[in-house]
């Protein structure tokens, strides 16, 4: 699985992650350049980039043309044939129907998964609260997956905030470390969760948390690095 932690520290480009609204979606609507994550994120993240995915889908074609030379103004002028092989590699094989999308995981177990995420993202959100210090304001965790449902669930969580300025924030290095370690692990897994949102069609999570409501408990056992007060999921 491949999540990225998304920052304005964790992208060569912190420019393109300005914004006038929040949440924030950035698939398919900014181009952003990870920093770090090595050469499978990178080429993940790509391998969004819908162009690049109609080359690959179109690419029988350019070798059919350098196979047979004498064919190859016909293949060339073939748009028809061309659209229908990019339609089925968009629709067929990188996507699921609708119809098969209510099979993948039950109503039950996708509510549980959304409520799994609710519970992890205040509890997150609350030890994020007390390690800034923050006792006003809103902060937002935004989970946001691919669409692309047969390959690796690509997953981007930030933090964002309409207080003052709209806007993704800055993470210290042990705020990041924080959000990996807890919100997904082997028991909720971003596979999970991608199963869900391809199940309702939905890609984009926000858990809204109101920095007034932190227990002084919960910012103790934050600051300690000790273990968040328990709540039973909504």
């Amino acid at each position: 699985m491949i999540a990225f932690i998304l920052s304005p520290e964790t992208v060569w480009n912190p420019k393109a992650l300005e914004t006038g609204s929040v949440p924030r979606k950035v698939l398919h609507r900014i181009a952003f350049l990870p920093k770090g994550g090595g050469a499978a994120l990178a080429a993940r993240v790509i391998f969004e980039n819908e162009p690049l995915r109609y080359f690959i889908a179109l690419s029988p074609f350019v070798v059919a043309m350098f196979i047979w030379r004498d064919l190859a103004l016909p293949i060339s002028q073939a748009p028809v044939a061309m659209i229908i092989v990019i339609g089925f590699f968009e629709m067929k094989v990188l996507r699921v129907s609708a119809e098969k999308r209510k099979t993948l995981m039950d109503e039950d177990e996708a509510a549980r998964a959304l409520d799994t995420l609710n519970f992890r993202a205040r509890r997150v959100l609350t030890k994020l609260a007390a390690l800034r210090g923050q006792t006003s304001g809103e902060l937002m965790l935004v989970v946001e997956q691919s669409e692309l449902a047969h390959i690796t669930p690509l997953t981007l969580v930030s933090v964002q905030t309409r207080e003052g300025k709209p806007r993704i924030l800055p993470l210290a290095p042990e705020e990041r470390d924080l959000i990996s370690a807890e919100l997904f692990d082997s028991e909720f897994t971003e596979r999970m969760l991608h199963k869900a949102n391809l199940r309702e069609d939905l890609f984009l999570r926000s858990v809204s948390f109101d920095t007034r409501g932190g227990s002084s408990h919960a910012r103790l056992a934050a600051l300690l690095d000790g273990p968040a007060p328990q709540e039973a999921p909504a």
